[in-house]
Formats: C-alpha cells, structure tokens, sequence
C-alpha cells in the first residue's frame, strides 16, 4: 500500500516530482491564476474563438464587424457583446474607423496561451 503523502505549505510533497518530474518552472501566483482564468474565461465561447480565429487569419490581423457578422452568422448585437467580452480581456484592442468599429489582436496577449502550460 502506499505511503501517504504528506502536505508541505501549498504543495503535497513529492507529488510533482512523481508524476510529472521535477517542476520547470514556479506554479502560478493567485494574481496570476486569476489573469490565466481571465483569458480562459474570455475564449471558452465557440463563437468568441471563431472571432480570434477570423480575426487573427486577416492580413493586418484586424477585422471590421460588418465583416465578422456574416462571418460567424451571428447577429450583430451578439458579435459587439463577444468582441466587448474579448477586448474587455485585453486580447483585442478596439478602434473607431468612421462609422465602424475595428478590432485587432493583441499579439502579446495571445502570446500568454503558448505559456500558461509550457
């Protein structure tokens, strides 16, 4: 039978390193757990996906909704509500062009995904 393992601070002790390892890197502060589960959060809608995806296949990465709406074959009030909810995470920025809104990736941002499990 096995021995249990014993609790050392946040970590059970030895549990990683049987597992997994030796760790690579630190575990996630709760700020920054918090900031993962922003984005997660952000992005965890199919069609919120579908948007960056859209979004990220343009040539300047930047996309009209005029252009998204039949894009995604959403209306458009429920494509504003997305591109809000995704800009409110930080993974687009939003800029007025006349009469429509633009939107473009924050490559930075996108950049955090590659790391969260890396």
């Amino acid at each position: 039978m096995a021995r249990p393992v014993a609790l050392q601070g946040n970590l059970l002790e030895g549990a990683i390193g049987k597992c997994c390892g030796a760790p690579a890197r630190a575990p996630l502060t709760r700020p920054e757990a918090e900031e993962v589960a922003t984005l997660l959060k952000a992005v965890s809608d199919p069609a919120r996906l579908q948007l960056l995806s859209i979004i990220r296949s343009a040539a300047d990465c930047s996309a009209c909704v005029c252009e998204l709406v039949p894009a995604v074959g959403l209306s458009q009030p429920t494509v504003s509500h997305h591109l809000k909810v995704l800009t409110q995470a930080g993974l687009l920025m939003r800029e007025q062009r006349g009469t429509q809104a633009w939107f473009t990736l924050v490559p930075e941002r996108l950049d955090q995904f590659g790391q969260i499990f890396a």
